[in-house]
């Protein structure tokens, strides 16, 4: 959070002598301090709500278009809104960059959806976790991208902080440029639009001129899994009681991602290293490092995922955060005592960030796709991301009195939660490692009581009495 602060603080300071020039040549006055700072918290926050109202909107429009269609029409919306705030200096109002921020996060928030699934779908299971973490990892790296570009030297100018706001453009141009010559998703062809012609040559352009017979059948499985094999709404999809526990273990990982104490972490980053006796001057492009060691993590989880596993890498990583979280209290309230001790922290600030990479930032997606089938993910995918939005909201407005009256030992709340969030992924969350969708349903299925050997001891017992008795 420190970090995004930074950067908004290197625009902020743009944008409020913007919005108080304008109101100057409006009104003949300076614009009132309660009103600028009105109308900088709505700059702010507003990208938030796009975000939600995006996220709640995905789940009827994939189900009606398609994501291929839904994708190209989203970076429509990336376009108009970076040539809203582009022109907003030049047109003299700030109205439009609020407007801008707006489209945009309705943008942030359809587009993670579509984006995610796309992968998920497209991905073969030998690579499904590899192909899954690309979603992170060049997340993490548009969010170090804009703190580069957000430098003084770069783009954070008077000049040139329109330019900055407008640079999402270039990543629309290039989706629009080359995504029509990109097939739709075989599970969707097949499942949904029952064109199993279309399926086959979907899979063999994505996956190579070979016999898909078992992926087909696969899927065939998924489709025979369900009555009704129509895409499920959001209601349809929270009254299904077969999913409660898919449902769960979602809103325990996507929480995690902003209560796992991140943000903490980032906000005390700048303290960290100011009192490890970095200059002034230096701490942002150290600060920089951090985004980079995030996206190292995730490209390891990247290579990881695959041979040691879902919930294995997950586990870890809290693991390795909680610990990092106990041990930065501590180093923190004994930060002027010896000399070595701001260095202990600096250390813990990237252990962490590097664990958050190969744990949950990295892993969440993996496990998202795996245990919702596909008439339940666009349903599940706006529930997950209304969810996570809703996070970063409460985090943002809660956090500031948190550090406000307990300090660094706000670290203590974030680790209670890592320990109840563990305990509770280790005892629900089934390994989903090289299985197929129905494969990972029928185990979450088994799992009703947390007992899945002896359930499994049962059938075998059974069996083998039918055998006796055939005999």
């Amino acid at each position: 959070m420190r970090l995004q602060f930074a950067m908004k603080e290197a625009l902020g300071q743009f944008i409020k002598a913007f919005i108080n020039q304008t109101w100057l040549h409006r009104y003949g006055s300076p614009v009132p301090d309660e009103t600028l700072t009105l109308l900088w918290s709505l700059t702010v926050s507003i990208f938030s709500i796009g975000g939600l109202l995006g996220s709640l909107t995905s789940g009827s429009l994939i189900r009606r278009y398609g994501k291929r269609r839904c994708m190209l029409c989203n970076n429509l919306l990336t376009l108009g809104a970076s040539m809203i705030v582009g022109f907003s200096k030049m047109a003299g109002s700030f109205e439009m960059i609020l407007v801008g921020r707006l489209i945009n996060g309705i943008n942030a928030g359809f587009g993670l959806n579509l984006c995610i699934m796309y992968l998920g779908e497209i991905a073969p299971k030998t690579l499904r976790g590899l192909i899954n973490t690309a979603t992170p990892v060049f997340a993490t790296a548009g969010k170090l991208l804009g703190f580069i570009f957000g430098l003084r030297e770069v783009l954070s100018t008077e000049s040139l902080w329109p330019l900055l706001l407008a640079l999402c453009a270039v990543t629309a141009i290039l989706q629009l440029a080359t995504f029509p010559f990109f097939p739709d998703t075989p599970p969707y062809l097949l499942l949904v639009k029952k064109d199993k012609e279309g399926c086959m040559k979907a899979m063999k352009k994505l996956w190579g001129e070979r016999d898909h017979r078992t992926e087909i059948e696969d899927l065939m499985k998924e489709q025979s899994a369900w009555t009704n094999t129509k895409i499920l709404s959001f209601l349809e999809l929270v009254k299904d009681r077969s999913l409660r526990r898919q449902l769960c273990i979602l809103c325990i990982l996507v929480t995690s991602m902003q209560f796992s104490g991140v943000n903490a972490v980032y906000f005390y980053a700048y303290d960290v290293f100011r009192q490890a006796g970095f200059a002034e001057d230096r701490i942002p492009y150290i600060a920089i490092g951090i985004g980079g060691c995030e996206i190292v993590g995730t490209l390891l989880c990247g290579c990881f995922i695959t041979k040691i596993g879902r919930k294995v890498l997950l586990l870890t990583g809290f693991g390795v955060m909680g610990g990092s979280l106990a041990l930065l209290t501590v180093t923190l309230a004994f930060q002027g005592s010896y000399y070595w001790v701001p260095y202990c922290s600096v250390v813990l600030v990237f252990c962490y960030i590097l664990f958050f990479g190969m744990g949950p930032s990295g892993v969440m997606v993996s496990i998202c796709l795996e245990i919702l089938t596909q008439a339940a993910r666009p349903s599940g995918f706006v529930l997950i991301s209304s969810l996570n939005w809703l996070a970063l909201y409460v985090i943002g407005l809660i956090f500031p009195y948190i550090v406000r009256s307990m300090g660094h030992f706000c670290f203590l709340l974030f680790l209670g939660y890592l320990i109840i969030a563990s305990i509770f992924l280790f005892l629900v969350l089934p390994e989903t490692k090289g299985k197929s969708i129905t494969e990972i349903t029928d185990e979450l299925r088994d799992m009703q009581c947390g007992k899945i050997c002896c359930h499994g001891a049962t059938k075998t017992m059974s069996f083998e009495h039918m055998e006796v008795t055939t005999f």
